[in-house]
């Protein structure tokens, strides 16, 4: 970060990127850039407030997305969530036990459960903020710990739908 003699401060892209991760809830109010750096970063990654006026590549540094490509934004309940028990605990039937237990053994084997906590903390939002999203599409519906978490509202083990299907 540097500030210009007119004490508009500029970030690199970088910086800005390190930034808006770290406050997800930033006001953009409080950032003023004098260069296109921020919106060359708000258009990789297709975030709202992209101006269609800059036309210039992202060279986004690779350390950024290797810091970041496990790390997901979420409360810190939802980190901390044990979300094979949650699923377990879900479950009414010694038959929906033992689905959602050789599911989340698979999801184990792929390092998958950093994505289902946030799946939870995402379908909880969603919900809390009263937002309308689909019954479920493609081969998500094959998972009924996905069922369980809200994602997608088409109950697998009714359907017969084989978890294969989605971890493919």
């Amino acid at each position: 970060m540097k500030i210009l003699p007119d004490g508009q401060v500029v970030y690199s892209e970088t910086e800005l990127l390190e930034l808006l991760y770290q406050r997800p809830d930033l006001d953009l109010k409080e950032i003023t850039t004098a260069n296109a750096d921020f919106y060359r970063a708000a258009k990789h990654f297709h975030l709202p407030w992209t101006t269609k006026n800059i036309n210039a590549d992202s060279a986004i540094d690779p350390q950024w997305y290797k810091k970041y490509t496990n790390t997901w934004i979420m409360p810190e309940e939802y980190k901390n969530l044990d979300i094979a028990k949650w699923c377990l605990d879900q479950c009414k039937t010694d038959a929906e036990r033992q689905r959602v237990g050789a599911e989340l053994l698979l999801y184990q084997e792929r390092n998958l459960f950093p994505l289902l906590q946030f799946l939870k903390y995402f379908v909880d939002t969603l919900r809390k903020n009263k937002v309308v999203w689909g019954v479920g599409r493609g081969s998500s519906v094959a998972s009924y710990v996905l069922y369980l978490i809200g994602v997608h509202r088409i109950n697998s083990m009714y359907y017969d739908l084989d978890i294969r299907e989605f971890l493919k």
